[in-house]
């Protein structure tokens, strides 16, 4: 392994990826196991931690699951102390469950906001808060949250999931500042429109034959000319922000979007 190659190494790291059963999660998930780490996630569902571990052995690789809800603070620090006596002690946290709900504003209701928030950002605080001592005690860790491209930008029906995002933002900078010192970086990644099996509709041709419009606004209105791919563009992301080569980057958001967030779009 060469000296650049070792920056990126994650041997001997174990890496926890909340919501790490599927999607992004699990394609980033993956990337870190195929850097040298060991793999640890959640699910709220039995049925879910299954089919992760299912998914996990297709694919080649061990993994430890478990059953919890990010948003059951007891519940997480038992999980973590169980990851840490199973497994080994966190020292990189990928906080990725999040859910979301769409509603114009108005018609949202209050407990409805309150479960997107309590998911998307109250879940990565209960989390980091969790596994923080620990790596303090260890030398330092990695915390990594994803973030998306609504912690920067709104649109209509996601009042809820914007507002978390933004919040989440803000408390990837707070945990930089506050915990620096102690050799932890926390960092965010912002994906833009990945392409998953959850979005598959958004991409396909109507019944009459024609283009998706989203389709074509979304391939229109980022530079890349298309959709991201989970496996292909999150993966150096995710290693990066749990390796060493990103040990003097802290409190930054970067953002894996095709160049969506700076592009007006074409002029007339």
């Amino acid at each position: 392994m060469g000296p650049n190659e070792s920056l990126f190494s994650l041997k001997g790291k174990t890496a926890f990826i909340t919501g790490g059963a599927r999607g992004l999660g699990f394609a980033m998930a993956c990337a870190l196991a195929r850097a040298g780490a060991k793999i640890a996630f959640n699910a709220r569902s039995g049925k879910s931690v299954d089919r992760g571990l299912a998914a996990y052995s297709a694919n080649g690789m061990a993994a430890a699951g478990y059953v919890c809800d990010v948003t059951d603070e007891a519940g997480m620090n038992e999980l973590f102390r169980r990851v840490a006596e199973e497994v080994a002690p966190v020292d990189v946290l990928l906080n990725n469950a999040g859910v979301i709900n769409r509603a114009p504003m108005i018609e949202m209701e209050a407990s409805d906001f309150r479960r997107v928030v309590d998911t998307d950002l109250t879940g990565p605080f209960i989390a980091a808060k969790a596994v923080i001592p620990s790596m303090i005690e260890r030398g330092g860790g990695k915390i990594i949250n994803v973030c998306g491209i609504m912690s920067e930008v709104g649109r209509e029906t996601a009042a809820a999931y914007a507002s978390a995002k933004g919040g989440l933002k803000m408390l990837t900078k707070n945990i930089a500042s506050e915990y620096g010192a102690y050799n932890i970086q926390c960092n965010a990644i912002a994906p833009g429109y990945m392409a998953t099996s959850l979005n598959a509709s958004l991409r396909e041709r109507l019944p009459d034959g024609s283009k998706n419009p989203f389709d074509d606004y979304i391939c229109a209105r980022t530079p890349a000319g298309r959709w991201g791919s989970a496996e292909a563009d999150l993966a150096g992301p995710a290693v990066f922000l749990a390796s060493a080569a990103s040990d003097f980057v802290n409190g930054q958001i970067l953002y894996v979007d095709g160049g969506f967030l700076s592009y007006l779009g074409r002029s007339a």
